[in-house]
């Protein structure tokens, strides 16, 4: 439940066209709903403006499919991440309106009042075509949550003409996610060149020296632009959770 839906359910009672017997059945699952394998917390929209989200990993199709329909059930916005296959094909056996992104490992789910209203604009940018699934899974979590998203992809410094082409799209955004493997310098020359926060993704692309992803991490921590923050390795979802938050600020404060 956001806090638009807690206020017109509050207004719906003084208007008297709904019981109040009836609104407390509804805030009854308020602040979270006790499914045996999980408790979902319905009580995050109104805490921090984004609803919770399905890290599908490690549980298993049922599990996700209850927890991502218990959500559904609230209303909101939904999404689960690092999702299988199988576990795709029953999420939308239930949820006929959902949507996989095969190469983000996602699904979701756009039903809230205002999913097709857009709340400030998030660039995501990835260094090579190896990137992309991390790059993928940071934009489809930015739309999800009503963030306007442009994709730059492929734009690495081994090629820094690429990123200086599309400098006008990195200018309008107000914040940008920045996904690289290899050496990881990718975040450091964009935020160069952009007045905005910029999150940095490494990924665990990049041969052996490369550790996973731990070289482009330890590269993206000793960044000399300071408008540079990273996340862990892969986490796309986690860097685009936060533009979106940054980005609804900045909209806010031009309205």
């Amino acid at each position: 439940m956001t806090g638009s839906d807690l206020l017109e359910l509050l207004a719906e009672v003084e208007r008297g066209t709904l019981t109040p017997e009836a609104a407390a059945a509804r805030l009854a699952t308020l602040p979270f709903e006790d499914l045996g394998h999980a408790r979902v917390d319905h009580h995050r929209s109104l805490r921090i403006g984004l609803p919770e989200v399905v890290f599908a990993a490690g549980k298993t199709a049922e599990q996700t499919v209850a927890i991502f329909s218990s959500l559904a059930a609230d209303g909101v916005d939904v999404l689960a991440t690092r999702v299988e296959p199988a576990t795709a094909q029953a999420i939308l056996a239930a949820h006929p309106a959902a949507i996989h992104n095969a190469v983000a490992r996602t699904v979701a789910l756009r039903q809230s009042a205002g999913a097709g209203e857009t709340k400030g604009h998030v660039a995501v940018i990835c260094a090579g075509t190896s990137d992309l699934p991390i790059a993928e899974e940071a934009a489809v979590t930015a739309e999800t949550f009503g963030a306007r998203v442009t994709r730059l992809y492929d734009v690495g410094v081994a090629g820094l003409h690429r990123l200086l082409a599309v400098r006008d799209d990195l200018k309008s955004a107000n914040a940008i996610v920045v996904c690289a493997g290899m050496e990881g310098a990718l975040p450091s020359v964009v935020g160069g060149l952009v007045a905005v926060p910029v999150i940095a993704v490494p990924t665990s692309v990049g041969y052996g020296a490369s550790f996973g992803g731990a070289t482009a991490l330890l590269g993206m921590l000793n960044s000399c632009s300071p408008n540079v923050t990273v996340v862990n390795i892969d986490n796309g979802f986690g860097a685009a959770y936060t533009a979106v938050l940054i980005a609804r600020g900045a909209a806010h404060t031009r309205q």
